[in-house]
Order: structure tokens, then sequence, then C-alpha cells
């Protein structure tokens, strides 16, 4: 347990570091999106490549993979069951409301979560996978229906093939299936642009703690709060049944998927709401609280699990 909490409080000092910048000015909120995007496009991809092509990938796809699923979907219809009795919301605010509660930040929180705090990146891959080929392609189908929009297929099925952390995956397994090793003038500079991805995904996620109010009146407060619980609680408590007692995992493989299961919620629920405009403050809000409490959620998951 000692091993994952320190890595859970080292990954605290870099976020503390990055929302200080901002608060004290040393650095402009503008620079917070450079890096987000030289993570997302850059740094993180290669991370996830050198990860995945190292691990075992076939034991990983075989439980990681339908574990993230059933959790999603198991706290989306918890979530859709609690609206339809108390919230009576509508269909697109309801699914962006059950994405909010199961849908967490995998390439941005979990890449260095997993790795300073199991040691390890390469259970966050699957997860990874499942949400951009299969939860966010579902959400994304039911806004569009709920808005009346006509739904193009073709572009709901090919959109995650040009996410670079999916193009970076496959590229990864497939090194991991086939055995094949990259030469080391290729390999030597994913490997440097790779040890950049941790503290600049880190420092731009602190950076964008500053300056946000949530939870303000009118704004789906309820929602929001139920959404929260769902995922800082709900969905690791759901992921920790499944991993113990329908998969047999134990050690450091089931706190491992615990520990995504108790990951804070993507960026990318508020990015797949906004072109709708419907529960965009929802998302918003949901993302922050969850960013807030998920030091405390993964703590208490390490004491219980580590």
């Amino acid at each position: 347990m000692g091993g994952v909490v320190s890595g859970i409080l080292i990954i605290s000092a870099v976020i503390a570091v990055g929302y200080v910048a901002v608060r004290l000015k040393v650095l402009p909120p503008e620079v917070q999106g450079a890096l987000t995007k030289t993570a997302f496009y850059i740094t993180n991809p290669a991370l996830l490549y050198t990860v995945v092509a190292g691990s075992d990938i076939r034991a990983a796809l075989g439980i990681d993979a339908p574990l993230a699923l059933l959790s999603a979907v198991i706290v989306g219809l918890l979530y859709c069951l609690l609206s339809f009795l108390f919230f009576r919301r509508p269909v697109a605010e309801t699914a962006v409301g059950a994405m909010a509660s199961s849908y967490a930040n995998a390439n941005n929180i979990g890449i260095p979560v997993s790795l300073y705090a199991v040691g390890t990146a390469q259970h966050v891959a699957p997860v990874l996978l499942v949400q951009l080929l299969v939860l966010a392609p579902f959400y994304v189908t039911i806004l569009g229906l709920a808005g009346g929009e006509k739904i193009h297929w073709k572009r709901v099925i090919l959109q995650p093939l040009g996410n670079p952390m999916i193009i970076a995956s496959g590229l990864g397994v497939a090194m991991a299936l086939t055995g094949w090793h990259a030469p080391e003038l290729v390999q030597k500079p994913v490997d440097m642009l790779a040890g950049a991805a941790v503290p600049m995904v880190l420092l731009a996620f602190g950076m964008s703690l500053a300056g946000k109010a949530p939870l303000q009146q009118g704004d789906g407060r309820v929602e929001t709060l139920v959404a929260t619980l769902l995922k800082v609680a709900g969905m690791p408590v759901v992921a920790w049944v499944l991993a113990r007692f329908v998969f047999g995992l134990d050690g450091n493989h089931l706190l491992a998927s615990v520990i995504m299961a108790a990951l804070p919620t993507g960026q990318n629920v508020f990015l797949f709401a906004s072109p709708y405009g419907r529960g965009t403050v929802v998302a918003r809000d949901v993302i922050l609280c969850t960013t807030v409490l998920c030091v405390a959620a993964l703590l208490v998951v390490a004491w219980l699990l580590g």
C-alpha cells in the first residue's frame, strides 16, 4: 500500500504545481491548452505505444476490456434508472449524465496514476479501447437521435480510428502480438517523448482546475452530485465486485482494475455533449467534481486493496 499512496501523493504534488502556477500567474491559462494538445497528439500516444507493445496484450484484452465494459454499462444503467425515477430528464440529458458517471479519464489521468500507483500502465489500453470504440459511438448516436439529427454511421464508426491514442494502441497491439521490435533509432525518440507524457499531463491537469465554479443553482446540481457519487464511489465498487467474484482477480491486477474505475470523468464527455447543447453544464461540473475528489477515492482504494 505504501508504494501506491506514495505514487498518488507524487502525482498530487505535480498537479498542485500546475494549479499554483496559474493561480500565481506564473503561466497564462492558455498554456494548459497547448500542453493538453501536445500530450494528446504526441507524448501520450508515444507512452501508450511503448506500454502496450511490451505488455501481455492477450491477457489484458481477455479480462480488462470486458470488465471495463461491464462496469461502465452497469453504472450507466443505474444512472438511467435514477433519472427515470427521480430526475425525469429528457433522453439526451440522461445519456450525458450516464456517460459522465461511467466514462473514465483513462488517457490523461489513467496513464500516470496507473504507472505510479501500480507500476504499469498496461491496464489503460483496454479501458481506452472500450470507451472510444464502443461507449463513445453509442452515446454519440443516442445524442444525435434524441436531437433529431441524421446519423452518419460511417463517421460514427470511423471517428475513433482517427484518434492518436487508438492508433498508438493498435500499433502497440501489433508489436505485442507479433513480437517485432522497432529499430533503436526509432524506439529511442519514442521513449524520450513517452517520458515527457506524465509530467506534461499532470501539469496541464492542475492548470485546468484553477478558476472553476461548479454546482451553481439551477444547473442540474442534483444530477451532478448523483453522477459524481456514482463515478467516484459506485463504479469502483461495481468494478471490485466484478473483478473479484466474476473474473477471479486478486493482487495488483485487482487493484489496477479498481483504480481504473475510480478515475475521474473523462473530458470527452463534455466534448461529445457540446455540439448538441444538451447536458453540457452537468458534464462540465461532473468532470470537475470527480477530478477534485478522485485523489481521495484513489487513496481509499489503495488503503482497502493495497
